[in-house]
């Protein structure tokens, strides 16, 4: 009896330690989340700095309010737009090579079956033992299909994006960081204005660093600062080019 209590204790450990030895790894081959984080940081620094800039050489709330409102369209659409090319252009290129991949498994099998059994070798099966397998999958076309363009090609047949949805994401998550550093000039102008721009551009900086530092697993405070530092560069650059231009033109 004590025996088998202490076979059970036993087993009870190692089942708790090999619940805390598993562990998880993220997703770090999709992440619209991400993207959508680095499309709001983009916005809200190439704004932050233009509206900043504009507000130097010409103070006025209408003219402000004007050139932000033009960042902001500009941006997002150019953003969209490379999204959606982009995005096209490797969903048309990897619907290409899948295309190339579905005839050489109609037309020539065998050969397929040996490219994918050399594959298996060379993880470190045995002859025989690829050789079985590479057959096994080629037993059903889509299961053949799917396992070649990942082996092969490393992409998934059921995973080509979709440009539209990719460009209109774009087009928001910018648009959303752009708007932030406008908002004070719908209801100020001159200093105040420029003051509270700022202050909500570092404080979105900020706040977007800290949510790369989730995703990246690294410290919140260095990604923070780093995101600051960076938007209070080009913004300082801007805010001197505009005030130079404002004294000269």
């Amino acid at each position: 009896m004590a025996d088998g209590v202490l076979e059970h204790a036993h087993d009870h450990d190692g089942e708790h330690a090999h619940r805390h030895m598993v562990h998880r790894h993220r997703d770090v081959t999709g992440g619209t989340a991400r993207a959508t984080v680095f499309g709001i940081s983009d916005g809200l620094v190439s704004n932050v700095a233009l509206i900043l800039g504009v507000a130097a050489a010409e103070s006025e709330q209408s003219s402000v309010i004007v050139a932000g409102v033009a960042g902001l369209l500009a941006g997002a659409a150019s953003m969209a737009a490379g999204e959606y090319v982009s995005m096209k252009a490797q969903s048309e290129l990897v619907e290409r090579e899948l295309a190339i991949e579905r005839r050489s498994l109609e037309k020539q099998p065998a050969a397929e079956i040996r490219e994918l059994a050399a594959i298996y070798r060379q993880r470190g099966l045995d002859p025989e033992q690829a050789h079985e397998m590479a057959s096994a999958v080629m037993e059903d076309p889509e299961v053949a299909l799917e396992v070649h363009a990942r082996e092969e090609l490393g992409v998934d047949p059921s995973e080509t994006g979709n440009p539209v949805a990719a460009a209109l994401s774009s087009f928001a998550a910018f648009a959303l960081g752009a708007l932030i550093p406008l908002i004070p000039w719908f209801f100020a102008s001159g200093t105040a204005a420029i003051v509270a721009s700022a202050i909500l551009g570092i404080v979105a900086t900020a706040t977007v660093g800290a949510v790369l530092a989730r995703f990246t697993e690294r410290s919140v405070f260095r990604t923070a600062v780093r995101q600051v530092t960076w938007a209070a560069v080009a913004c300082t650059a801007t805010f001197a080019i505009g005030t130079w231009l404002g004294g000269v033109v």
